[in-house]
């Protein structure tokens, strides 16, 4: 994945406390012998969420384990301005040129919205996005959806978590993935 971005992965546990977290960062150093050409920060996880907040374009590619990866996962949300905007990628090893993965929101179910056409569906449509690219090998069609929602947050909709209604319009989950679909 680092490969077709920025080439950088930065592995993020806490070996300074924890055993799993030493065993996590040898075998990252071991994987990344198989990839040498990427460049490989290691970060303690608390760190880690402290230069999200400080100074979050110094990351690429974050590579952690669940715990780590939910508690990262929520405080880069907020980046945004909502869980709402953020996919997500358990990627498994390539094979063939394709890689095999679980794409999802960050975001869970939200039972207390279902069936009132709040929910912001960016988050779900970047993980189609990032399937399409990194499983799908279709990254053309993959830019244009992520132009897509790039000029739709430009022209200012915004569902109802993201938002502030200075030179806003508000629109609805259905709304808001009709704008992108005609603009893709």
């Amino acid at each position: 994945m680092a490969r077709k971005r920025n080439n950088k992965v930065t592995s993020v546990e806490k070996a300074n406390v924890m055993e799993t977290g030493v065993l996590w960062r040898q075998v990252v150093k071991d994987t990344h012998q198989d990839f040498s050409d990427v460049q490989l920060e290691n970060m303690l996880a608390d760190n880690c969420a402290m230069q999200l907040v400080r100074n979050p374009k110094q990351f690429d590619v974050i590579v952690t384990d669940n715990l780590f990866g939910d508690l990262l996962s929520d405080c880069a949300a907020m980046l945004t301005g909502s869980l709402g905007m953020l996919p997500s990628a358990s990627l498994g090893a390539e094979t063939n040129g394709k890689r095999h993965g679980l794409f999802e929101p960050v975001h869970g179910s939200a039972p207390d919205i279902a069936g009132q056409d709040k929910a912001n569906p960016i988050a779900t449509i970047l993980s189609l996005s990032m399937m399409l690219k990194y499983n799908l090998n279709q990254s053309e069609l993959s830019d244009k959806v992520e132009s897509a929602v790039q000029k739709v947050l430009s022209e200012g909709f915004r569902t109802g978590d993201i938002y502030t209604s200075e030179n806003q319009t508000l629109v609805s989950c259905s709304k808001m993935g009709d704008l992108i679909i005609e603009r893709i």
